[in-house]
This record gives C-alpha cells, structure tokens and sequence, in this order.
C-alpha cells in the first residue's frame, strides 16, 4: 500500500516578488564575481611583480633571497588558485540564475542553486580550515612562550 501525504503533492512556486528578489540577487552576484575576477588578476599579477621586487630588494641574499621570491611567487599562486573556485561558483550562479529566469527554466534554477551551494560550501570549508589554522598557531606559540620562558 502506498502511502500518500501532502507534502508528496507538494510543488514550490515562486511568486513574482521571490523571481524579482533572485534577479537582483544575480545582479549583484554578478557584479561580485566580476569584481572577484578582477581581484583575482591584480593577485596574480602582483605574485610576479612582488616577487621582482623582493629580487631587487633582496639581490644581495643570495640563493636565500631568490628562494624567497620563489616562495612568494608561489604562495601568491596558490591564494589565487584558492581564491579562484569561489568567484568561479559565484558567477556560474548568477548566469545560470539570470537565464533560468528570464526562460522560466526549472533545469537552470536548479543548476544555478547548485552552484550557489557550491559556493558556500567552499566558503564555510574555507572558513574551518582557517579557524583550524588559527587555533593552531595559537597553540604552537603557547607552546613557544612556555618554553621560551622555562616552566
């Protein structure tokens, strides 16, 4: 025997204030993803000009002050590839948003939620790391000071 309840029935609707809401909800995602792309290339280009720089500043260290630009060269790289996956989930939320809304498209509305999860997944993970990070390097520098100061 089947069991059947209302919620079995039930289909979201969205009304036209919920659709105007999304829309400038993509609007501004957007604008952010763009602005995010923008930030996104001054870093990497800063990762190669920094790194002359630090060349030129510190010619004189040697293998240590060339290891050191490489260092940060790649640093830099890394913190833009990181940075690279949440613009990229953002902006993929709003075009897909924009479209499914301007042809009515279930399949695009769907995407488009998928891709804005995405986006806060990666954030929130993001988030934890750094936390864990900070924890961390509190706990070593705790550790640090207490030998540091011999108890």
């Amino acid at each position: 025997m089947e069991d059947n309840n209302a919620f079995d029935k039930f289909e979201l609707q969205l009304t036209e204030t919920a659709k105007g809401f999304l829309k400038e909800t993509a609007k501004w995602a957007y604008f952010l993803s763009i602005i995010g792309y923008i930030g996104l290339g001054m870093l990497v280009l800063f990762a190669f000009f920094a790194a002359s720089l630090f060349a030129s500043v510190g010619g004189s260290m040697g293998v240590m002050g060339a290891l050191g630009t490489t260092f940060i060269t790649v640093l830099y790289l890394i913190i833009a590839l990181i940075y690279f996956f949440p613009i990229y989930y953002l902006n993929k939320f709003a075009s897909n948003m924009k479209a499914a809304l301007k042809s009515d498209n279930t399949e695009s509305l769907t995407t488009s939620l998928g891709y804005l999860k995405s986006h806060y997944k990666f954030i929130a993970v993001l988030t934890i790391v750094g936390i864990v990070a900070y924890l961390l390097m509190f706990a070593f520098m705790f550790v640090l000071g207490m030998g540091a100061s011999g108890m």
